[in-house]
């Protein structure tokens, strides 16, 4: 499950482009945040997940939030601003399960570093979709997970919202605002729609006459309304009502839950929340990891990162393009078990506690995260006023970052003096973590 919006720059306070979007897979599959830079090739297939496709002669920069596994990415920016987060979107279509295919992020990784802008990245996903398609398991330890996919693409520009079935495919432009979750939501408002797809839907007896409303033929209706995608788009829709949408905006949106603040707790989390918490079965998926990108046309691009799961809790530190100080020097890729080093298990271990009692946790980090989330919210809106230099940039970001850090060591510090017990007793919940911790080693 995910969440994507955009925000063109018609209806933003600093008039720029703004994309957010949490990624919702299992709540052990540590997202990783990695850079690529720009890079020339001599080699003629390239392997991504599951299997090999044509190399191109030259891929450019991209800085991406992906599941530590897997080749492709949830999330993503390149160095021109193309900006793409995609979404599982559950279809009539059947997947051969096969694995010969691309995932979804394996196409939006491809589309950003082969496009120069939304337009070229929206064409170039299409192409990959109609030659190699999407049969390819998209879970970690859940490899029974095949899905289509549907993409929010945009840069400083424009924005297009691309969904799929299969091999088929509709677009439509993003006028102000949009946003997508886990269902179909193009009908018959559709901008441009694969060539075939009235017959090979007449050909798999989805659709005879009438109309053609893409998400009326192929949704699968019972798993789109199991994954609640119409209540948390209606959340994430709710920009389009802000007065001048600005980085605080997205902040807010992501780390929103479906009850209120003070009566919000891990073990009463639904499908319906946007900032997601894994309780069992029925609800087995956690925000893993949150992007928000600035995209400014004369300015550069900030990136806007948690780097760890629960953005309810997290502080999102920015980063930008160049020799990136953050990546390249302090940052370090979480694996499959329990790391101290790593961002985003020393915050996961903070975070579990919170599942015994999240208002505890909230009363310890609360007014210090939203302190320094403030901060440097303002420090790069200063220094953007400007002219920064990329040194300038690249310190103020390491800066951001060990902020953050310092403030989660201290957190975790605090929260190791308090007797946790849980605020209330749900066994199949707890047993559900339990399993989930000493799986990792936590």
């Amino acid at each position: 499950m995910c969440d994507t919006f955009i925000a063109l720059s018609s209806v933003t306070k600093s008039n720029s482009v703004i994309f957010g979007k949490n990624s919702d897979r299992e709540p052990n599959e540590a997202q990783a945040i990695v850079r690529y830079p720009r890079m020339k090739h001599i080699e003629e297939t390239l392997r991504c997940t599951y299997i090999d496709i044509p190399q191109v002669e030259e891929t450019f920069e991209v800085i991406l939030s992906k599941p530590f596994w897997m080749w492709g990415a949830e999330m993503g920016v390149n160095e021109y601003g193309v900006t793409i987060g995609n979404e599982a979107i559950f279809t009539k279509i059947k997947h051969l399960k096969t694995n010969q295919g691309l995932t979804g992020m394996d196409l939006l990784r491809l589309a950003l570093e082969r496009s120069k802008s939304a337009d070229e990245a929206l064409k170039c996903i299409i192409n990959l979709l109609e030659k190699f398609g999407q049969d390819a398991c998209g879970g970690y330890q859940n490899r029974d997970f095949y899905y289509d996919n549907s993409f929010i693409i945009a840069d400083a520009e424009n924005a297009f919202i691309l969904e799929t079935a299969g091999n088929q495919w509709a677009m439509k432009k993003v006028a102000n605002y949009g946003s997508i979750s886990n269902g179909l939501t193009i009908t018959d408002d559709y901008d441009s729609m694969s060539e075939n797809a009235i017959t090979f839907a007449q050909e798999k007896g989805l659709y005879k006459s009438g109309k053609f409303r893409f998400a009326k033929v192929f949704s699968n209706s019972l798993m789109t309304w199991a994954s609640s995608c119409k209540t948390r788009q209606k959340t994430t829709m709710k920009g389009s009502e802000i007065q001048g949408f600005n980085v605080q905006s997205a902040i807010d949106i992501l780390s929103s839950h479906h009850l209120s603040d003070n009566k919000f707790a891990p073990h009463k989390a639904t499908t319906k929340d946007v900032c997601m918490h894994a309780t069992g079965k029925l609800n087995p998926n956690t925000t893993v990891g949150s992007m928000i990108v600035e995209i400014r046309k004369d300015k550069p691009i900030t990136i806007w990162l948690t780097g760890s799961s629960n953005p309810c809790l997290s502080i999102y530190k920015p980063f930008f393009f160049g020799d990136n100080g953050v990546l390249n020097d302090v940052y370090q890729v979480p694996d499959v078990k329990f790391d101290r080093k790593t961002l985003w298990w020393i915050s996961e271990r903070l975070y579990r506690l919170g599942n015994l009692n999240y208002q505890a946790l909230v009363g310890i980090i609360k007014e210090e995260k939203e302190q320094i989330q403030q901060r440097l919210i303002k420090e790069e809106q200063q220094l953007l006023t400007g002219n920064p230099t990329q040194e300038v940039l690249q310190n103020f970001s390491k800066n951001s970052f060990q902020t953050a850090f310092k403030a989660l060591i201290d957190w975790n510090n605090k929260a190791s003096k308090v007797a946790w017990r849980p605020a209330s007793w749900n066994p199949f919940y707890y047993f559900f973590w339990r399993n989930l911790n000493k799986k990792v080693g936590l």
